[in-house]
């Protein structure tokens, strides 16, 4: 993937993480969602937010100390 890419998709992640978190909060103050779908949920933002941590490291260039 070149860098464009790498950038569209951290954008697409990121919309997708913060939905994710918008619903499980919305599940947790209405009550009304299992705690098996919280917890999918949960697992799911989670590996979103390693696969975002992944693609910011490839745009970041290595440096050497």
């Amino acid at each position: 993937m070149d860098e464009a890419q790498i950038i569209q998709r951290l954008g697409l992640l990121k919309t997708e993480h913060r939905d994710l978190d918008a619903a499980i909060d919305a599940l947790i103050v209405m009550g009304g969602g299992d705690q098996l779908q919280i917890a999918r949920l949960k697992k799911r933002k989670l590996m979103l937010k390693d696969e975002i941590a992944k693609l910011q490291d490839q745009l970041i260039p290595d440096i050497i100390a």
